[in-house]
């Protein structure tokens, strides 16, 4: 969040702006020194030297460069640049210029200086780009531990009589912190986090001023601005602090953004904490000469759009802000709109629809050419680069795109409407089109159809965004609810309820929901390499929205339907998934929490209309984040703080789904259920599995079986034994949450080996030798080698396993490898391969079945969140200080316990099921969430809701015994909202009634079940 305040501040120097003017005591005799060593170097003139030296220095006439400068170099350094000088003059006179050009440096791993000639108010786009270079060697890298600090200053001189251009000098230091690691308590005192040079020379004002900034950014995420009054002048100091490593190349971006406002700096200070915090001061005033408004206007604008500066420093539309072809705004959107137009550009056309129409998509491979045929048009088409492209031929189209766009969206904060002419889009006035305007004038101006399709993507971004923080000062990412209702039907045929779309510095995600009560996990997913980021990229959204599907499918036991986000790393920001998870979280909380907070929330313009929660969940790169994101919605004020997060930490509430294997509890019960039926032992069953044993479904599934594991493939590499992995080995790494790469490969039978993904040329047991240990690891799960009894995945990307390689788990004679295949990672299977396996015979057990121990653990977890109040919450479901509540180890028993139940209900339904049809398991498992889902939204409508005793009745089954013991149903129902009891109500009955009677009950099935469960009771 931001705080934007103005500060007038009566008093303070007008010469050094807050900080102590640099003396240098020793600068007498060091220009004695330097002009004795001009002298034995003998390239200027000696009856120059003192003349050349005097100016430097800045005695007659007065160059102006800051006293930092001389007490940071040596008499070498600034010898070498004198005559670098001298130099560029004699060059400028040979030349007949009148301007110097000069451009003077020195870096090491400590220490930056920079000196250039610079005219106040122009940019640098096309200069050295030193403050680019500061941000990228010093300010971006800064961590508490190893930060630098920067101050800026312009001379007051000029560099020549016949020229306006001054010097400006930019001095990089590495810092000296009072206290490198305060202790929590010290985190906001500014004595203990400093340098020792900043409080050396910084006033008392300025150092009060910084502590009050800091106070507030340690506390939030984005920016915290002030701006001060400069007393005897027009000159404005601005403060601006946020946390480190929350931006990139922020210095360089600020001054492209006054810079476009017609201001200039005298100088600036970037200072770093041992806290973590970042706090940057410009001295600004207007640019002589510009036709400008007052100052104020401008700083004021300047403070609006920090925060978007701050999201998006850096875009592809960049260059087009620094030459003022664009406004910030205008090029922020574009790149919005950009990526926007990467995932659902409507590539696939008339002749794909007419082809999907034609073949049988229940035959595996034809749904098999169709899904390859979308990604190939996707892919090939329209690229990246080429989408970038046509954006950039049209500039006025795009600030006519942005323009109808802002005229939805930006809210007049002193009226609270939107109005025509907005200062805050252009400063001027933008030409309004009704939107079948836009679309003429978009229509005649592009020259082919992939242009036009390419501007009309944005047209169809602005008439489907229902709410945006575009607008708000509080951002730390930008976030879009949408209107889902643009996606096509053919390639989405489930309809989705809701839709977020987030774009920031460090990543982009997406959130989806089919239903207004929905709750799934939220991941993190990185890429080892370009490639792999070119492919993440491409399938983002289809990944996202078919892992929602799978949840939707996987929540049929649960009120809450099924939703899922993803937050997919750049390229160059794979270590910041805390920071990328954290603004995911913030920004999409800035359409989630109502009202206008002054100073920390604007009011934004809502198209929704409609109060809306989301239930975020733990999934992979994402179990450490819980806690903070609950805890940050309570600092936001979200009433619902309690419930937005499950798998927090037991410290506040939460049940961990790893520490009690919850998501390995229902996984596991489909495997017993097997062994069960065909009357096998599992001590005497082999098993294959992904995911190791430092993943939380992977460490389990070794903790709670008694199988005879043969090999396992996790992030680390591959080991295998055909006798058989060490079960106490395995143990002690499941224990640790270590990977395989921590076994102890003495351990290992002869047969026995490691690789590991790093290694190379090496000789197998056999004498097989793996070139690559990366690409070995990748593909060993359909390697000869693993084959056991049964396969489960507990870990690996999406569709591993599909058409194209699913035939190498049948041996030359169509025989399978793994006689089942409990799938226990989302999606590790593509529908098509489970259904060809299925055909050959093998017994398979799909995600949607298997892996909802998690969910429903989350789900009873929400419940009680919702159930007691904050002080019967902290008592009763917080563990402190390694104390466990009673009723939470009750509580998380009973939770076990219909975990169980549960997946026991639905594996002997699908095994009647199929037995009873013959049909596909995978099949069978989809129409009982069909059927359950599609039941229990029609149960929450019907009169049966409405017969209080019946409903009472079907209540108290349906809520977990311990909360009914301890509440009672009638606080439960004052206290659970309505809408969340109704689908515990509907989901209760459904379930029960489609696990009884299966997926196509008689006409008198329901009455039946009705009767015989509650109706005799009533009587």
């Amino acid at each position: 969040m931001t705080v934007v305040d103005t500060l007038l501040v009566p008093g303070t120097n007008p010469k050094d702006g807050g900080y102590t003017t640099n003396v240098f005591k020793e600068k007498q005799q060091q220009m004695i020194q330097v002009a004795q060593n001009l002298e034995s170097k003998g390239f200027i003139p000696k009856e120059l030297i003192k003349n050349e030296v005097s100016w430097f220095y800045g005695q007659v006439p007065n160059l102006g460069i800051d006293d930092y400068y001389f007490a940071m170099e040596t008499v070498e350094t600034i010898s070498s640049h004198i005559m670098a000088l001298y130099g560029a003059k004699i060059l400028a006179f040979t030349r007949q210029e009148k301007s110097l050009s000069i451009n003077l440096e020195r870096e090491t791993d400590d220490i930056g200086v920079y000196i250039h000639t610079s005219m106040p108010g122009v940019s640098q786009v096309d200069g050295p780009q030193y403050e680019r270079r500061i941000d990228t060697n010093y300010l971006d890298v800064s961590t508490p531990s190893r930060a630098f600090r920067m101050e800026s200053y312009r001379s007051r001189g000029t560099v020549s009589s016949s020229s306006n251009s001054q010097l400006r000098c930019y001095f990089v230091s590495l810092c000296d912190f009072v206290n490198p690691t305060p202790a929590e308590h010290q985190l906001t005192d500014i004595h203990q986090c400093a340098d020792k040079n900043f409080l050396g020379k910084a006033t008392a004002h300025t150092i009060s001023a910084y502590e009050e900034v800091m106070s507030h950014v340690v506390r939030r995420t984005g920016l915290v601005i002030r701006i001060y009054d400069i007393e005897g002048g027009r000159e404005k100091k601005l403060v601006i602090g946020y946390k480190q490593g929350s931006t990139q190349k922020f210095l360089s971006a600020m001054s492209d953004l006054y810079h476009y406002y017609d201001l200039y700096s005298s100088r600036k200070y970037v200072e770093q904490f041992s806290n973590g915090v970042t706090i940057m001061a410009l001295y600004l005033n207007t640019l002589p000469g510009a036709k400008s408004p007052p100052i104020e206007h401008t700083i004021h604008q300047v403070m609006k759009e920090a925060s978007l500066i701050h999201c998006l420093p850096v875009t592809p539309l960049q260059s087009f802000f620094q030459r003022s072809t664009m406004s910030v705004q205008e090029a922020i959107y574009g790149h919005v709109g950009w990526i926007f137009a990467q995932h659902f550009l409507n590539r696939l056309g008339s002749e794909y629809k007419s082809l999907d129409s034609i073949l049988d998509r229940s035959n595996p491979v034809h749904e098999e050419v169709l899904n390859k045929m979308k990604k190939r048009l996707r892919t090939d088409t329209f690229t990246r680069e080429y989408i970038l492209d046509i954006i950039k031929m049209y500039p006025e189209l795009l600030k006519l795109l942005y323009a109808n766009f802002g005229m939805v969206h930006y809210v007049n904060q002193a009226t609270g409407s939107p109005k025509p002419t907005l200062s805050y889009q252009r400063l001027q006035t933008q030409t309004i089109l009704k939107d079948d305007e836009l679309h003429e004038i978009i229509r005649k101006t592009t020259s082919n159809s992939h242009e036009l399709m390419v501007l009309e993507s944005f047209l169809i971004f602005n008439k489907h965004v229902l709410k945006t923080n575009f607008y708000q000062n509080t951002k730390v990412a930008l976030a879009f609810r949408l209107d889902p209702s643009f996606l096509p039907e053919i390639e989405y045929p489930n309809k989705v309820y809701g839709m977020f779309f987030v774009v920031g510095s460090e990543f982009r995600g997406f959130h989806i929901r089919f239903r207004d009560v929905a709750r799934g996990g939220i991941r993190i997913i990185r890429s080892r390499n370009k490639e792999a980021y070119s492919i993440n990229l491409r399938s983002l959204f289809d990944e996202n929205y078919a892992l929602a599907a799978t949840q939707q499918r996987k929540n049929k036991d649960i009120p809450e339907g099924g939703s899922k986000g993803t937050i997919l790393l750049d390229i160059n920001q794979q270590e910041k998934p805390k920071v990328a998870f954290e603004k995911y979280v913030d920004c999409i909380l800035d359409l989630l929490i109502d009202g206008e907070t002054p100073g920390i929330k604007d009011k934004l313009v809502d198209l929704y209309r409609k109060p809306e929660i989301l239930f975020f969940g733990p999934d992979e790169g994402t179990a450490d984040y819980m806690d903070w994101a609950s805890n940050h919605a309570r600092e936001r004020g979200a009433t619902f703080w309690k419930a937005f997060t499950t798998g927090k930490s037991q410290s506040m509430g939460g049940i961990p789904h790893d520490l009690y294997g919850m998501t390995t509890r229902s996984v596991h019960q489909y495997a017993l259920g097997i062994y069960r039926k065909l009357g096998l032992k599992e001590d005497q069953v082999t098993k294959f599995q992904t995911g190791g044993p430092d993943g939380d479904l992977g460490s389990n599934e070794i903790k709670i079986s008694q199988d005879n594991t043969m090999a396992i493939v996790d992030g680390s590499g591959v080991i295998y034994d055909p006798e058989g992995l060490d079960r106490n080995e395995l143990n002690r790494l499941a224990t640790g949450r270590m990977m395989i790469n921590q076994f102890d490969t003495s351990k290992l039978g002869k047969n026995g080996f490691r690789v590991l993904i790093d290694e190379i040329n090496i000789t197998l047991p056999s004498g097989e030798i793996i070139d690559d240990g990366l690409a070995f690891h990748n593909n060993f799960h359909v390697n000869t080698l693993s084959s056991a009894l049964i396969f489960i995945p507990c870990g690996g990307r999406p569709e591993s396993i599909d058409l194209s390689n699913v035939s190498k788990l049948l041996d030359i004679d169509g025989n399978p490898r793994f006689k089942y295949i409990v799938e226990g990672a989302n999606l590790f299977l593509t529908q098509e391969a489970r259904l060809r396996l299925e055909k050959a015979g093998v017994i398979i057990f799909k995600d949607a079945s298997a892996n909802k121990g998690g969910v429903t653990s989350s789900s009873l977890e929400v419940l009680a969140a919702l159930a007691f109040n904050d002080a019967e919450f902290a008592e009763h479901m917080c563990v402190k200080d390694g104390k466990v509540p009673a009723f939470y180890e009750a509580y998380v028993k009973e939770v076990q316990r219909i975990i169980e139940h549960n997946a026991e209900m639905e594996f002997e339904c699908i095994w009647r099921e199929h037995r009873r049809t013959n049909s596909p398991r995978s099949l069978i498992s989809d129409d009982l969430s069909v059927a359950i889902v599609t039941l229990n939204e029609q149960l929450q409508h019907t009169s049966l809701w409405d017969n209080l005793s019946l409903r009472k009745m079907v209540l108290k089954e349906a809520f977990p015994n311990l909360l009914l013991q301890k509440l009672g149903l009638d606080v439960l129902l004052e206290r659970v909202p309505e809408n969340y009891v109704r689908a515990i109500f509907g989901a209760y009955l459904a379930s029960r009634f489609v696990y009884k009677f299966g997926t196509n009950p008689s006409q008198f099935a329901f009455f039946e079940f009705m009767n015989s469960a509650y109706f005799d009771k009533m009587v």
